[in-house]
């Protein structure tokens, strides 16, 4: 009887597991570092001395990045993770275009044993919806 009920609805099966699966993806798909939104960057930046770390590709960073922040591309974050030792005490905002590399970045951080992270949530793209300042060029602090 089970088995005939399953053959009946596979459809309807399927779409449940779908449904469930969706609900749960946002637990299982946590973000490694604490996201902030531009304001609390902006907060961490000013009062905490936040360093800033974009690990979009150089070409994007040249088009547009946030004041001060280091390039360092996701794909060459484990070989250039001497440059970060320095601050691995202070907070770090990791960014990219809309915060799932930077996501990653943060991980990777976390690895070597970095702990005051953040994913600035929504990336530089959020950076510029909210109105703050970005500068242009391949100048990377």
């Amino acid at each position: 009887m089970p088995m005939e009920f399953i053959n009946q609805n596979v459809l309807l099966i399927s779409l449940v597991v779908v449904s469930g699966l969706s609900m749960l993806w946002p637990l299982l798909a946590r973000p490694s570092g604490n996201a902030v939104t531009p304001a609390e960057a902006t907060q961490l930046i000013n009062r905490e001395d936040a360093h800033i770390v974009d690990v979009r590709e150089a070409d994007e960073y040249a088009s547009g990045h946030l004041p001060d922040a280091k390039n360092i591309p996701v794909a060459k974050l484990a070989d250039r993770i001497g440059e970060l030792e320095k601050f691995k005490d202070k907070p770090i905002i990791v960014c990219c275009a809309t915060g799932m590399r930077s996501n990653k970045a943060c991980a990777e951080l976390k690895k070597h044993g970095f702990e005051k992270l953040h994913n600035l949530a929504g990336g530089v793209d959020a950076w510029v919806g909210a109105g703050y300042p970005i500068k242009k060029g391949s100048k990377s602090k």
